[in-house]
């Protein structure tokens, strides 16, 4: 009887040894799905898409008083070029009449000046006078000496004006590089912010929407004690203070735009400018500036009309009408406004007029 012998496996070794480990990989990671051992990445809940859209809010913010601060230097940039331009074109209208001036008198010396001095004096028939035109030569002649020393120092002064007016055409290129390098970067911080929002439901965004900012911990509020208690504004403490605040009554329910200051929307330092410029206070463009533009205040000691800033990066500011409550520019989504203070972190308070 015939011995039967076990079949001897086959090595597999090349590429159908690779072949055949990736469908064995493959096959283990259906069957740990089908098991129920596999773990997906969890979903954002509502609260952390919303912390993640205020963080980038925040973040926009501080980009938009970037470019607002870099918008105005270009802004000036400009102005100040135009203005050494202008007087470049001045100064050679200047220096070209003198030239030309020159040039005439040169030419008439030319023409009546071929013959020696004392030849002229020797065949004139009227020795006195042409010693008396002489003498008026001499004096043309240091006027023409005068003349040529002032067209140098125009030469001097239009090449030093040239000179300047290079220089902040070079800071005016990088100043609008950086403009635009701050607005890109608004731009995407707001895109990647709507991204988020666009994760929730409408009643969920419309309820954000409602709301000015993430509420500061509880440790925050508690260092807020000594100041008023929430309620009816405060009376202002003086005319400017109170014609800013009327207008930042008429700023509400106004856009957040960013860049903006009015009259149609604004953005947070845009809505405080265009508020205290009514009362006839020039304040700077940016919260990083505005807060430097007054006397500093302790929260304690607030008064309605005050500038109140928030966060470490002072990129947040409203105008204080007292009781705690401030009317400020929230955000994109979330109209001009009056708000409890203790919604943002307080950084500081400055006192303009």
């Amino acid at each position: 009887m015939a011995a039967h012998r076990k079949p001897k496996q086959r090595t597999l070794t090349g590429p159908a040894a690779r072949t055949a480990l990736t469908l064995a990989l493959a096959g283990a990671a259906t069957a740990t799905a089908f098991d129920g051992s596999g773990h997906a990445e969890p979903r954002p809940t509502p609260g952390q898409l919303k912390a993640k859209a205020d963080k980038l809010y925040q973040e926009a913010e501080e980009a938009t008083e970037k470019y607002n601060g870099a918008k105005e230097a270009v802004d000036q940039s400009r102005e100040s070029l135009d203005e050494l331009r202008d007087e470049a074109a001045r100064r050679t209208q200047r220096l070209n009449a003198a030239r030309n001036g020159l040039g005439s008198l040169a030419t008439a010396q030319y023409r009546s000046g071929g013959i020696d001095p004392a030849m002229q004096l020797a065949l004139t028939s009227d020795p006195v006078r042409y010693l008396a035109g002489a003498e008026l030569a001499d004096r043309i002649g240091e006027r023409q000496a005068a003349t040529i020393a002032g067209i140098q120092r125009q030469q001097r002064e239009l090449a030093q004006v040239r000179a300047e007016a290079g220089e902040r055409l070079t800071a005016l290129t990088t100043r609008r590089a950086e403009l635009a390098r701050h607005r890109t970067t608004v731009r995407e911080k707001l895109a990647a912010a709507e991204a988020y929002l666009a994760r929730l439901t409408a009643e969920q965004r419309a309820a954000y929407q409602a709301t000015d900012g993430t509420p500061v911990p509880r440790a925050d509020r508690d260092s807020t004690r000594g100041t008023p208690a929430p309620g009816a504004p405060a009376p202002a403490p003086n005319s400017r203070a109170a014609q800013a605040i009327a207008y930042a009554y008429g700023a509400l329910g106004k856009p957040y735009v960013w860049g903006a200051t009015g009259p149609s929307a604004y953005d947070c330092s845009g809505l405080t400018q265009a508020a205290w410029r009514s009362a006839g206070v020039s304040l700077p463009r940016t919260t990083y500036t505005q807060i430097n533009a007054g006397r500093s205040v302790p929260r304690s000691q607030l008064a309605p009309g005050d500038l109140v800033f928030f966060y470490s990066g002072i990129s947040h500011v409203g105008l204080y009408i007292g009781g705690g409550q401030m009317i400020h520019a929230p955000r994109p989504g979330a109209p001009v406004r009056v708000a409890p203070m203790d919604q943002m972190p307080f950084a500081g308070a400055t006192r303009v007029a």
